[in-house]
Order: C-alpha cells, then sequence, then structure tokens
C-alpha cells in the first residue's frame, strides 16, 4: 500500500492578525517538513482567526484574507516548500450567486486552500453550517457544494472542515464515494466539558461510514469566551485510534500511515448531497516503500476537573495576551470564588503579574482577612489591604441608606475601588462571580460585577468547590505549596455585608440550586419537567423566577471562558422584557 507522512499542526491563531497568522504557518510547515512530511496541515479558518463574527461582512476582511492566502502560497515556495502541499483555513467568497440561500456572488465562505508550487492549487468551502450554541454560520457564510479530493503520492485524500463531520451526509459519504484513501477534516471546534469523549466516538463513526482512516485536526488556544482544547484524533477505517493528541497543548503530530492506492479511474461527477467532485493531483507515483518512524503517539487524557482547570486557565492567558494585557487586578475576600480566580490567574500569567487587594469592611470577618492574606502568601500574588470602612462611612453619613442598599453599597465602593486601581496601574480587573451567583441575580451590578473578564462565570459554585480541591491536591502531588487556603474551601459561603450573613439565607444549598440550575439554564428542561425530576416544587418555581428576574445584570457582566454546553453569552440569549413565566 502506498504510504504518506501526515503533519497536523494543533496550533492557535488570533482573530485579525493576517500577518501573525501567516508567520505561523510558514514557522510550522517548517518544522512539518524538517520531519519529512509529505502532507501538512492546519485549522480551520487558520489565516484570520476564528470565529471572526461580523468580520466576514466586511469586504475588506475577505478580500485583505484571499490577499494573505495568496501571499503566503508564494511565501512557502519561496522558502523552498514550494513541492509540499499544505492545507489551510481562511475566509472566502463564492464565485457565484447562490439563489437557494438568497446570497449573491462573493457572499462570505469559511473555506480552505491547498496551497502548493506557489499557488493556490484549490479552494474549498464548508458545506455543512453550524447554526446552534455559540455558533451563527447561516448569518455570515453560503455553503460549499464541491467534494475536494487532493491526490498526494497515489493516495486520494478527501478534504472537509469541521460541521462536515458533525453532521450526517455532505462529505462524509461523499468520501466514500470518490473512493478516496484518507479523510481529512481541520476544524476550530470550542471547548466543552465531556466533549472529547462526544469527539472521538464522532470521529469512529465517520471513519466507519466514509470507510477510509480519518484525520480530525483541532485549533487550540482562545477567543474571547471559546476555548479550544486541541486533542486531534486520527482514526483507522474500523474507527480504531491510530493516533491522539494532547489536550490544550500547541504541537505538530507526524505520523506515517499505509493507505489504499487511488483508484486509476476514480469517480467523477456529482455525488452525495449533490457534491461535484474537484479532484487536485500533486503527485501521481506512490513513494518507495520507506520504514514507518513516526506513530503520532497517543497522548495521556486529562481527568475531568484537570480538563476544566486547564481550559479557565488557557482561556484567560489568551483573552490577556491576545488583547495586549499584562496583568491581572482580583479583589480578595478570603472566600472561594476570590481564591479560585487568583489561582487560576496565577497559572495563566505567573504571580509576578497578579495584584490582588483586600478591601475589608466592618462586617468582614477576621479569618476572611486572614485567608485572603494567607492566599497571597501562599501563590507569591502581589497584596494589598485597603479598607472601605471610611469611603462607607462618608457615604452613609450622606445617603443614610439601609437593608440592601446599604449592602450593596459595600460592594459597589470596592467595585470602583478596584476600576480605580486599574485605571491608575494598567491591570485589568477579573469579576469573581460564579454560574450559579449569576444565573439567580445574586450579584451586585457596578460592584462585584466588574471587570473586564470573569474567568469562572460558566463555573457553578458546586464545580468551584470541586476545582479548588483539585488545585490542591495536584500542586500536594507535585511537591509544592497548595494555593488556596483549605478555610476558603471548608467555611460556609458568604457575601459579609452584614452581620452573619451567609450564602444559604438567601439561595437554597448549592448542590440542590445547580442541579435545578443545570436542567433550566443548560438543558432548557420547563418547571414541570424539573419538578418532575424530584425538586420541589415551590423551590423550582423560586428558583426560576429569580434567574428570569436577572436576565439584565447577565447582559452587563464581562465575557468569560466557556466550559459547558450552554454558557451565558452567545449560548444562551433571552429577552430582556420577557412576560413569559415557566410555572411548576
Amino acid at each position: 500500500m502506498p504510504q504518506l507522512r501526515l503533519a497536523l499542526n494543533q496550533i492557535d491563531s488570533t482573530v485579525g492578525d493576517l500577518a501573525g497568522n501567516a508567520e505561523a504557518v510558514l514557522s510550522w510547515t517548517r518544522h512539518s517538513a524538517e520531519q519529512g512530511a509529505h502532507l501538512v496541515a492546519f485549522p480551520e479558518m487558520m489565516l484570520t482567526g476564528y470565529p471572526v463574527e461580523d468580520l466576514a461582512l466586511r469586504s475588506s476582511f475577505v478580500e485583505a484574507s484571499r490577499a494573505a492566502l495568496t501571499a503566503l502560497a508564494a511565501r512557502l515556495a519561496d522558502e523552498g516548500f514550494g513541492e509540499l502541499p499544505v492545507i489551510v483555513g481562511y475566509l472566502d467568497c463564492s464565485e457565484t450567486a447562490q439563489p437557494k440561500y438568497g446570497q449573491p456572488a462573493g457572499a462570505p465562505q469559511n473555506a480552505a486552500a491547498v496551497l502548493h508550487r506557489g499557488r493556490v492549487a484549490l479552494r474549498f468551502a464548508k458545506h455543512h453550517l453550524p447554526n446552534y450554541g455559540v455558533f451563527d454560520e447561516f448569518r455570515y457564510f453560503v455553503p460549499g457544494d464541491t467534494m475536494p479530493v487532493v491526490r498526494v503520492h497515489g493516495v486520494d485524500v478527501a478534504l472537509a472542515i469541521c460541521e462536515d463531520l458533525w453532521q450526517d451526509g455532505g462529505r462524509v459519504p461523499a468520501a466514500r464515494s470518490a473512493r478516496a484513501g484518507l479523510l481529512l477534516s481541520i476544524n476550530a471546534s470550542p471547548y466543552e466539558r465531556d466533549k472529547d469523549d462526544t469527539r472521538l466516538e464522532l470521529v469512529r463513526k465517520r471513519a466507519q461510514e466514509a470507510g477510509c482512516t480519518t484525520a480530525y485536526l483541532a485549533m487550540v488556544g482562545g477567543q474571547d469566551e471559546l476555548v479550544f482544547d486541541g486533542d486531534s484524533i486520527v482514526v483507522d477505517k474500523d474507527g480504531e485510534v491510530v493516533a491522539r493528541a494532547p489536550q490544550f497543548e500547541e504541537g505538530c503530530v507526524v505520523l506515517d500511515l499505509e493507505l489504499p492506492a487511488a483508484a486509476s479511474e476514480p469517480p467523477t461527477g456529482v455525488v452525495d448531497d449533490g457534491l461535484r467532485i474537484d479532484r487536485l493531483v500533486v503527485s501521481e507515483e506512490p513513494l518507495p516503500a520507506y520504514e514507518p518512524e513516526l506513530s503520532g503517539g497517543y497522548a495521556e487524557r486529562l481527568d475531568d476537573d484537570e480538563e476544566v482547570y486547564s481550559a479557565l486557565v488557557v482561556g484567560l492567558r489568551a483573552y490577556a495576551a491576545k488583547n495586549g494585557f499584562r496583568s491581572v487586578l482580583v479583589g480578595l475576600s478570603g472566600g472561594i470564588d476570590s481564591a479560585l480566580v487568583a489561582s487560576i490567574a496565577c497559572d495563566a500569567l505567573g504571580a509576578q503579574h497578579v495584584y490582588g487587594v483586600s478591601m475589608p469592611s466592618k462586617y468582614s470577618s477576621e479569618h476572611s482577612k486572614d485567608d485572603a492574606a494567607e492566599l497571597a502568601r501562599r501563590t507569591g500574588l502581589n497584596y494589598r489591604t485597603v479598607p472601605i470602612e471610611p469611603m462607607f462611612d462618608a457615604y452613609m453619613g450622606s445617603l443614610g441608606l439601609t437593608d440592601l442598599a446599604e449592602e450593596n453599597l459595600q460592594s459597589r465602593l470596592r467595585g470602583t475601588l478596584l476600576m480605580a486601581l486599574s485605571n491608575q496601574e494598567g491591570h485589568i480587573v477579573l469579576a469573581p462571580g460564579n454560574k450559579s451567583e449569576l444565573a439567580v441575580g445574586y450579584s451586585t451590578l457596578y460592584g462585584d460585577s466588574v471587570g473586564a473578564y470573569g474567568p469562572i462565570k460558566d463555573v457553578y459554585k458546586t464545580s468551584v468547590f470541586r476545582l479548588a480541591e483539585w488545585r490542591n491536591r495536584a500542586a500536594a502531588e507535585r511537591g509544592q505549596t497548595p494555593p488556596i487556603p483549605e478555610n476558603s474551601i471548608t467555611k460556609p459561603p458568604s457575601a459579609e455585608l452584614r452581620p452573619g450573613q451567609v450564602d444559604t439565607d438567601s439561595l437554597p444549598d448549592y448542590p440542590v440550586l445547580d442541579a435545578i440550575l443545570e436542567l433550566y439554564v443548560d438543558r432548557d428542561r420547563g418547571a414541570d419537567e424539573i419538578v418532575a425530576a424530584g425538586y420541589d416544587r415551590a423551590l423550582v418555581t423560586r428558583t426560576l423566577q429569580m434567574v428570569d428576574k436577572a436576565e439584565y445584570k447577565r447582559r452587563q457582566y464581562p465575557p468569560g471562558t466557556k466550559i459547558s454546553v450552554k454558557g451565558f453569552g452567545k449560548d444562551r440569549r433571552l429577552p430582556i422584557t420577557n412576560r413569559w413565566r415557566e410555572r411548576a
């Protein structure tokens, strides 16, 4: 059987940085060539970054993408890689009108190209367009209508882009009809908790349907709220794993494959889903037989908590770096949420770039102040104390606030103080709110909700505790100091805005609350369904009312790393003005 050395470059890209992304393609192509690769691939929309959102609607950006692609092809040849076929994703536009979709010629497309001998040798666009969750691809793109097949050293390689594998039909059965020896899909599939298992089963299933070895190349890194976890996979035609890349790590997976020889008279014309086979011959003759040297390997899987924690670290690191921020500011209360956020920040940016501020009021307990100081000692972050009591007394002397207004004033003073330090010193503020609090509105606008990024906004409170325990345990196993004080984990959660206050004064116990929220927010279950799952009717009604009434608060919360199937933000879009109420 013919042999092929495939290089899958699981790397990061930055939206809009055409020059920087092109340099990354050139650098990693050089690395792939040094490894003896015969075919090199990069992720979906590598050249433009993903997702480009409304940049796709700017003709200037589309043209810049096309020009950058042409220039990249020429540079690859100039650098001596002209004979090495390189597959790279980019933003293109359709050359013909698509009446079915009501789009004229020139409509944007999520596309990829084969670069060879200094030119763009083959272009194709994503056939299946996702329009759910965080995806709005029907808003931006028109689909491709070809089945691209490139022949490399006597092997026919069918090409696809991300959703082409996630949806039934289209390029997967078309690859079988085209009698491909390899199906290669380039992807920018965002991370979600437990998605790695789903992805593996998907790739196995599609390989069996396509009847050929299937390679799933994934992006890594972060873009705004999205994290890309890598985890590229290669399976044989029977669905057995051949290679699997690490999670959350850039790198190049290089592996030797033995693949079926291309047919002497391959199929032509239109195949499944109306796709027209579009063939490119790069090299007709198989390589002389050689001893396979590279297997690609099988990277060790992260356990569930380490996986989520890694996603949170990568998300914050990418947001800070790609937006030019070098340091962050965290209000340290001594509680579990701010402690976990500080730990994530230290791991993402280094403790020397993390600044913690304790802002005690007259209601702050001594143990909370001690816990904040202990966290700083353990992590080595920069730390100071700025009491808010003088400011609070000045406001109270002028306004005479009581009850909830008095409580919220304390939170807003802390928010104002953090933003003042941010302006003065150039750090971005991290908001410490978790998904449970955001869901029920247990946060103060312009108080604990201020900030440029919310690292744990998609993490339920029960998971906050679990992640804190995991991080301490992982540190201990490595012989390091656990970053989070044990008292921050074990004490009852409290905002400490009045004497003796604890969260359960206002909220159900978090395990019960989070279970209800997961059904309502993440799974869109109605009130009756949640009650039928075993939860108290009155509690369900009260909880759902809190969620619905807090929509206006969530709209004003900063972005944060998405780790669940449905995070607050792009995933879940409900009207603020809304009289529909779930009733149990």
